[in-house]
């Protein structure tokens, strides 16, 4: 597989029509100046060896070793064949509740804080499987379709915040919705919803779509973040939200909602607090899954093409160089070399 790592480079392409265009406007004005100068047929016969030929070639050559120069710049790369393979794997669509009530601080270093930090150890011990990501709040879409690329994920899982979503609330059945219609359509391959919520201002029928999962073979996750006491959401600035009274707001966990959606699901409700047992406790729910075939497409690394580039640009200057602007004696016979002189 063939490409250019530096592809911006090839707009200096756009030179050799120009430079083109100015050789023959100044090939032109020559002719003009010889002209004034003395008949043509004079000049010809007072510099018999000077072939217009040559000077055309060695004109031809320099412009096909500089295009070849920005072809350089582009970096060509080719890659070795592609490959194919099965491997053993599920598939897992982490919905993240991005709500404004997960920066609530109760558990460090926030509520969304911990649930990326958890979903990334998640991702740091998958080997052949497949993630994908959906952001919630009041409503809900997809950040990274299902894919086995963890740097893109991670990438992806990072940029999640509550700014994403102008809609808030909490509307986990929507969530579970749209990661039910964002799997592959491989049936023999293990399939996982894991909901990170803190349940908060719950709205929408979300222990009805977890039945659904169920039903369709999808296991459903839920983990609940947060403290039952509650904390305040901070807006910046040391400030917190308040209500219509100004009191301070204070969002405690819904604990009793998770544990019903996940019970719907004949799941597993998982408590996420400052230590790392949610992180054992959901990897040794995810193991126990099925594993199917998952096809993965694999590309080898490329390989730098410029050397094979450059030695040809060099050979190229260097007949350009041989080549004289006048007759050579040695190839004086031949009709090529001669016409035009």
């Amino acid at each position: 597989m063939f490409r250019f790592e530096e592809p911006a480079y090839l707009w200096l392409l756009l030179l050799i029509p120009a430079l083109c265009a100015l050789r023959f406007l100044l090939m032109r004005q020559q002719k003009k100046r010889w002209r004034k100068f003395a008949d043509p047929m004079l000049i010809k016969q007072l510099a018999p060896d000077v072939s217009l030929v040559r000077r055309i070639l060695k004109f031809i050559l320099l412009m096909v070793a500089l295009a070849l120069l920005i072809v350089m710049l582009a970096r060509p790369q080719m890659g070795s064949k592609i490959s194919k393979e099965k491997r053993q794997g599920i598939e897992t669509i982490i919905a993240l509740d991005i709500s404004n009530s997960m920066l609530a601080q109760d558990v460090e270093p926030s509520r969304l804080e911990k649930s990326k930090m958890l979903v990334e150890n998640l991702v740091d011990h998958f080997n052949n499987d497949k993630i994908g990501l959906i952001v919630f709040a009041g409503d809900a879409f997809v950040q990274l379709p299902i894919t086995s690329d963890y740097i893109s994920a991670k990438m992806f899982l990072q940029n999640a915040d509550p700014s994403l979503i102008q809609q808030q609330g909490t509307d986990i059945g929507e969530a579970i919705r749209l990661a039910m219609h964002s799997f592959s359509q491989n049936d023999k391959t293990g399939k996982a919803i894991i909901v990170i919520t803190d349940g908060e201002d719950h709205e929408g029928d979300a222990e009805a779509m977890a039945k659904e999962a169920e039903k369709n073979g999808i296991h459903v996750f839920i983990l609940g973040v947060g403290s039952k006491q509650g904390a305040p959401i901070p807006l910046g600035e040391g400030d917190y939200l308040k209500d219509n009274s100004g009191q301070v707001v204070m969002s405690a966990l819904n604990e009793d909602m998770c544990k019903r959606v996940a019970e719907a699901g004949k799941g597993t409700y998982i408590y996420v607090d400052n230590s790392s047992s949610a992180e054992a406790k959901l990897d040794a729910e995810i193991s126990k899954l099925q594993k199917g075939e998952i096809n993965k497409v694999l590309y080898s690394e490329y390989d730098e093409q410029f050397q094979a580039v450059g030695i040809l640009v060099l050979l190229i200057l260097i007949i350009e160089v041989l080549i004289l602007e006048c007759n050579n004696p040695v190839t004086k016979g031949w009709r090529l070399f001669n016409r035009g002189k």
